[in-house]
C-alpha cells in the first residue's frame, strides 16, 4: 500500500546497515513516502557481510521451497519462518530483484547468486533504491542505546547526539555488534546467549594434515554421543576440515559444540553409500580381480589418491602389501576406517568475517506477522539479530530479506499480504 505525501509521517530509525536493514528501509520508505527513513551504521562501510558473501559472488538465497521445507533448513527459527516464508519467500526475493535489474542463477547445490557474480551487483541495487526512497544513510554513527519516551524512543548515537523517532527497528546482526543486543535486552528482551555456528574444526592428526586442499564429494558426519549427523562435501584444510558437510554439523550443534568447548570426537564415514561389511566384501572381491596390484595405490572410487594412500596406512597395510596378500583382519580393519573414522576435534575456524551466530533475541517476545516486539510497542526486529539461523547456501540472507521486508512494511502501516 503506498501513503500519497503530505500525509502525516513518522521517524523510522534502523540501527544497522546490512541487508535485513536495507531491505527494511526499501520496503519502509517505499510504502509511505512521507515518512523520515534513517539508516544508522556504525561502521564506515554499509552492507559489508554482502560484499564478502560467497567469496565475493553474495549468495543471495537459495533455489525457491516450499516455505515448510524452506524453514526446515534453520536450526534456530524453523517455526517461527514459515508464516514469514508464506509472506516473503525466496521466489518472493528472486522477483524483487529482478523487478530492478538483477537476475539470479541457480547452481547445482541450489545456491543462487547474481549473474554477474559480484556482490557489487546486489549492493548498487540496495544503495539505488534505498536512495531513490529517500533513506538517509548515516556511516559511522551507530545507535549505542534508547528509551521509551511516550509513544516512541530517544535514541543515543556514538557521535553523542540524541535523537527521538516514532519507531526503532534493530537490525544490527549477530555477536560482533553487540550494542544492538544490549539495546534490547536494556529495553527487557530476553537475549539467548551467542555461540559461533557455521565454523570449520581443527583436527592435529598428522596424517590428515598432510592432505590440505584434498576434498571428498560425499561423506557422513556424526558426533558421537549426540544426535549430530550430516552428509555432504567435505574439505581437508591446513588446520583440519571444513566444506559444506561440516558447517552443516556446526549450525547444527552450534550450542552442543560450544558445551564441549569444541573437543570431541568427529566421526567421518568416508563412503556413506555402503555398509561396513559392503566395503569389506569389496575388499576381498579385490583379491581376484587386482591380485597383483598394490592396495595402497588403488582407491575405492570416489576417494582420492592421496586420502586413500593415508587411509591404508593407518589402517596397518604396508606399502608393499598386494591386493591378494591382503589378510582378513587387514581387511576388516580398512574397512572400518573406511566408514567410522575418528578425528579427534580440538577447536574451530570461524568463517573469517562470514561468520554466523546462533543466539540473540528471544524468538518468543517478537510477534513474526510484523516483526515488532511483543514487550515494546514500535520496536521492530530483523536479521541475525534475533535467535535465528540458518545453514550454508543462503538461508541467512533470505531470513534477512523476510524479515527486513515484513518489518519495514509494518513500520510503514502498509499491506503486508
Amino acid at each position: 500500500m503506498r501513503y500519497p505525501v503530505g500525509v502525516s509521517s513518522e521517524r523510522i530509525v534502523i540501527a544497522g546497515g546490512g541487508a535485513a536493514g536495507f531491505f527494511a528501509a526499501i520496503a519502509c520508505a517505499q510504502a509511505r513516502p512521507a515518512n523520515d527513513v534513517r539508516i544508522y551504521e556504525r561502521a564506515s562501510h554499509f552492507l559489508t557481510k554482502v560484499r564478502i558473501s560467497g567469496g565475493g559472488r553474495c549468495n543471495v538465497t537459495h533455489t525457491a521451497l516450499e516455505p515448510r521445507t524452506f524453514s526446515s533448513r534453520y536450526p534456530r527459527g524453523e517455526r517461527a519462518l514459515i508464516g514469514a516464508l508464506h509472506r516473503f519467500s525466496a521466489e518472493d526475493t528472486v522477483a524483487w530483484f529482478q523487478r530492478r535489474g538483477v537476475n539470479l542463477k541457480t547452481e547445482e547445490d541450489g545456491r543462487m547468486f547474481p549473474v554477474t557474480d559480484s556482490s557489487a551487483t546486489v549492493i548498487d541495487c540496495l544503495m539505488f533504491e534505498a536512495k531513490g526512497a529517500g533513506v538517509q544513510l548515516i556511516a559511522r554513527n551507530g545507535i549505542e542505546g534508547a528509551e521509551r519516551c511516550g509513544d516512541g524512543f530517544i535514541v543515543r548515537l556514538t557521535s553523542g547526539e540524541f535523537l527521538p523517532c516514532d519507531r526503532l527497528l534493530l537490525a544490527t546482526g549477530g555477536a560482533r555488534d553487540v550494542a544492538g543486543a544490549v539495546i534490547a535486552r536494556d529495553l527487557g528482551h530476553t537475549i539467548e546467549p551467542p555461540v559461533p555456528s557455521l565454523f570449520s574444526l581443527h583436527i592435529a592428526t598428522p596424517w590428515l594434515r598432510e592432505l590440505p586442499g584434498v576434498s571428498m564429494p560425499d561423506v557422513e558426519l556424526a558426533v558421537p554421543g549426540t544426535s549430530l549427523r550430516e552428509r555432504g562435501p567435505l574439505l581437508i584444510t591446513h588446520n583440519g576440515v571444513s566444506g559444506p558437510g561440516v558447517l552443516r554439523i556446526s549450525a547444527w550443534g552450534a550450542r552442543v559444540l560450544a558445551e564441549k568447548d569444541y573437543e570431541f570426537p568427529l566421526r567421518v564415514n568416508w563412503l556413506p553409500d555402503m555398509s561396513e561389511a559392503d566395503v569389506a566384501a569389496e575388499l576381498q572381491a579385490r583379491r581376484t580381480t587386482q591380485p597383483k596390484r598394490h592396495i595402497v595405490s588403488s582407491p575405492i572410487s570416489p576417494i582420492p589418491a592421496r586420502l586413500w594412500e593415508q587411509l591404508v596406512l593407518e589402517a596397518g597395510v604396508t606399502r608393499d602389501t598386494l591386493w591378494t596378500t591382503l589378510t582378513r583382519p587387514q581387511g576388516l580393519a580398512l574397512a572400518a576406517l573406511l566408514t567410522r573414522t575418528e578425528l579427534p576435534v580440538n577447536g574451530k575456524s570461524l568463517n573469517k568475517d562470514e561468520f554466523v551466530t546462533c543466539g540473540g533475541v528471544s524468538l518468543r517476545e517478537v510477534n513474526f506477522k510484523t516483526m515488532e516486539s511483543r514487550i515494546v510497542p514500535h520496536l521492530y526486529f530483523a536479521g541475525e539479530l534475533l535467535d535465528i539461523d540458518g545453514i550454508t547456501g543462503g538461508f541467512n540472507f533470505q531470513a534477512a530479506w523476510t524479515t527486513g521486508w515484513i518489518a519495514g512494511h509494518a513500520m510503514a502501516d502498509g499491506d503486508i499480504g
